[in-house]
């Protein structure tokens, strides 16, 4: 296939606008962003030196799921937050392509991490109100590690042919991203190719969470029933 001269496979960097249109505001508008970060890490990381200090917890699946959850909220927040305050009291709007590449994955992958665990927490539930004397039968420790695997794998399994689809788009001169962070589709519409199968992709990989939170509702609706 040709592309004009003018097109290249991996620009160097990416631009990284920050928040468009309040440029000037960008000192101001860091302050609650790293006081939530702050908050993010601090009560996530009490949470689990609390599980892991208490032998008893540890042994409950849902105290299993929240240290779980906590886990990957704190990844996910510095996978985003740190890059975001560096554009807005560094002006460090530049990112290179790999390292571009690299932040929309993790997003993307810990986004949907969050999103299993949330199904697995409302299954918990749902098990433990709707039928209590099966409980320990049913959440056993090997069901707990296989829930675990899914929740880890699922996402990057789903998240790794997005990068396969960022690379092999061709990138024409214009390299500014109008977001603070990376993802896809902010991506996918610098390339001067077709990027109609990202499209679908995108659309695709939103389904499975909204079918996540459809999942959700529904274990919620029987444990209220």
């Amino acid at each position: 296939m040709f592309y004009p001269n003018k097109s290249i496979f991996h620009p160097t960097t990416f631009f990284l606008v920050g928040i468009p249109g309040l440029e000037g505001a960008h000192a101001w508008i860091s302050l609650p962003f790293c006081s939530v970060y702050l908050l993010a890490l601090l009560g996530n990381a009490t949470i689990l030196l609390v599980i892991k200090m208490e032998q008893s917890l540890r042994k409950e699946p849902m105290f299993y799921f929240l240290a779980l959850l906590s886990t990957i909220d704190l990844a996910l927040s510095t996978t985003s937050v740190p890059r975001m305050l560096g554009i807005f009291w560094l002006d460090a709007h530049e990112i290179s392509f790999g390292a571009c590449v690299t932040q929309m994955f993790l997003i993307h992958a810990f986004t949907g991490m969050e999103a299993e665990v949330l199904v697995a927490m409302a299954f918990d539930r749902y098990v433990a109100i709707c039928a209590p004397l099966h409980y320990t039968t049913i959440l056993t420790s090997r069901v707990l590690v296989g829930i675990s695997v899914f929740i880890v794998f699922r996402p990057v399994l789903f998240t790794l042919p997005i990068v396969y689809l960022i690379y092999r788009l061709p990138f024409c001169q214009a390299r500014v991203i109008a977001h603070s962070y990376c993802e896809h589709m902010g991506i996918a519409k610098l390339s001067c190719g077709n990027i109609r199968i990202n499209a679908i992709y995108g659309l695709f990989v939103v389904s499975l969470f909204l079918l996540n939170l459809v999942l959700i509702c529904i274990s919620y609706v029987y444990i209220l029933r």
